[in-house]
């Protein structure tokens, strides 16, 4: 046996006949939980550590790529993906560990700005492994008591945060805010016609949703998969900055009545995906309340400014909702996933969705089977998405949240500031970005001098889609375009990663002028 130094100064214990990274050149048998199998399973997994470590601290080092960007044909030709028969070695294993990461977006790189979630947190990250190490579900306090407890406290305080008596209410975390939205519209059809449960669409009269014209996709997802169709779900027009137009609301909901349907479901956005505009809620309310339809705040993006003095007025109103959805992966980096349902109404989740399966939820346990959440979920195994958020919220604290965030919509207004009137940039609309999402053009030179006409719009729509390629391939950084109405490609720049700097949105400014120089 040999002992050697570990990782931040532990100490790992390596058997001598496991080869030059002792690890078991034979098979992977020797791991636990084989007899005696406890010094291989810890060479091995100190192993894939170091190797995960490695990886997080190049992550954070500017001067390493955001990605090393491969065609997909060719990244297959490059290693065996392929699932055998046999098995690997433990060093093949480790070498796979090492290439899946090697080809890996570095969504934690400071100049990464593709997605709405971006960082990591290193508190987050444990908890993750924590997480995996316990490898429990989440559907009864029996098999996750700790969890289900954590759970039921963390939203109760995000009911508080978003202003309901006392924290009361129902909540769940789910897959995504895709699933939490259609929860939402669920659970809103449940509440005006409870007969759907059992009897089906069959039963009902022909229903109509509401959002704006620039909500999430989701919305008319969830309406496809709920068999209410997406045809019933009415979109609202935005004003330019991409705000639901109450008046609009009213009058659609009106029209839909008069044509024999029922309204049953308004989704407002806090914080919509391209433009970040955050619908007034509390005109919207008004509505929804003399319509008696529910009230749903699509709030995955925009609802962690809930947790910033400084920026939540952006949601005033919220408290007047039926339901929100918040995710806690967007804005405030915790590792995917982390997406929560927040419902006003307690029990209602229970009776939509509860089916008594006595083999899970028997009812004379010796402990309170009230913490049993598994019936009120539409799934049944449900991943612990809940100890991520927990930890990071015991090792931040709400403030430590907060200055996370004003930070970034620092970042952003800063950037606005910079390009706002810099000769080759194009705002999308006027006024600086109610959230983190900042909408520009970038005109090359070749295009600044052309007359606003069909040829200038067509060569302008391919320039961000080129620009974005040479990021990749060059790897220096990411940004999202896409083109948004009758508005032709342009790039949208969204700040969530807390470890981007003036100095990281200063170089973006400068690459898209190195890399568009020429077109």
């Amino acid at each position: 046996l040999h002992i050697i130094p570990g990782v931040a100064g532990s100490v790992v214990v390596r058997n001598s006949a496991f080869g030059a990274k002792g690890c078991r050149t034979d098979s992977h048998l020797y791991l636990l939980p084989m007899t005696d199998g406890d010094l291989a399973t810890m060479t091995f997994l100190q192993d894939v550590v170091d190797i995960m470590l490695g990886y997080i601290v190049k992550s954070f080092d500017r001067s390493t790529k955001v990605i090393d960007f491969q065609y997909p044909n060719e990244l297959l030709q490059m290693n065996n993906w392929e699932l055998s028969d046999e098995p690997e070695t433990l060093d093949d294993v480790l070498v796979n560990c090492r290439a899946t990461l090697e080809y890996a977006v570095k969504t934690a790189h400071p100049r990464y700005f593709n997605q709405l979630s971006t960082g990591l947190d290193m508190v987050g990250l444990a908890a993750d492994w924590l997480t995996s190490t316990a490898n429990t579900n989440m559907f009864t306090y029996e098999v996750a008591p700790v969890f289900v407890l954590l759970e039921y406290v963390t939203l109760k305080k995000m009911r508080e945060i978003i202003g309901w008596q006392d924290g009361h209410g129902d909540g769940i975390f789910s897959p995504g805010g895709a699933i939490s939205n259609m929860y939402a519209m669920l659970l809103a059809r449940f509440k005006m016609f409870p007969e759907v449960k059992e009897r089906g669409m069959a039963s009902l009269p022909r229903l109509a949703a509401f959002t704006s014209e620039h909500s999430h996709f989701s919305i008319k997802k969830g309406a496809a998969a709920l068999g209410i169709g997406t045809e019933s779900v009415i979109c609202v027009k935005v004003d330019e900055r991409g705000k639901m137009i109450p008046s609009d609301l009213e009058r659609r909901i009106v029209d839909a009545k008069q044509r024999g349907l029922v309204p049953f479901f308004v989704s407002a956005t806090a914080g919509t995906t391209v433009y970040g505009a955050f619908d007034p809620l509390i005109a919207i309310a008004d509505i929804c309340r003399k319509h008696g339809v529910w009230m749903h705040v699509d709030g995955a993006w925009g609802g962690s400014l809930l947790m910033s003095r400084k920026h939540r007025w952006k949601l005033n109103g919220v408290e007047r909702a039926n339901s929100m959805t918040w995710n806690p992966h967007k804005m405030m980096s915790v590792p995917l996933q982390c997406s929560a349902l927040l419902v006003r109404e307690e029990g209602l989740m229970q009776k939509c969705n509860q089916m008594q399966a006595s083999y899970l939820f028997q009812e004379d346990k010796q402990y309170d089977v009230s913490y049993d959440t598994g019936d009120k979920a539409i799934q049944c195994g449900r991943h612990v998405d809940i100890f991520k958020l927990w930890l990071m919220w015991r090792a931040k604290g709400t403030v430590g949240f907060e200055a996370q965030i004003d930070k970034c919509l620092e970042l952003s207004e800063y950037l606005y500031d910079k390009i706002k009137d810099r000769e080759g940039y194009e705002m999308v609309f006027n006024g600086k970005p109610q959230h983190t999402n900042v909408c520009f053009w970038y005109l090359p030179p070749a295009i600044r001098c052309m007359e606003d006409g069909e040829e200038r719009r067509r060569r302008l729509h391919k320039v961000a889609p080129i620009i974005k390629a040479r990021m990749m391939e060059y790897g220096t950084t990411m940004v999202s375009y896409q083109p948004q109405g009758n508005k032709v490609n342009f790039f949208r720049m969204v700040i969530s990663n807390p470890a981007a700097t003036f100095e990281d949105i200063n170089f973006l400014i400068e690459e898209i002028e190195r890399l568009g120089q020429d077109l």
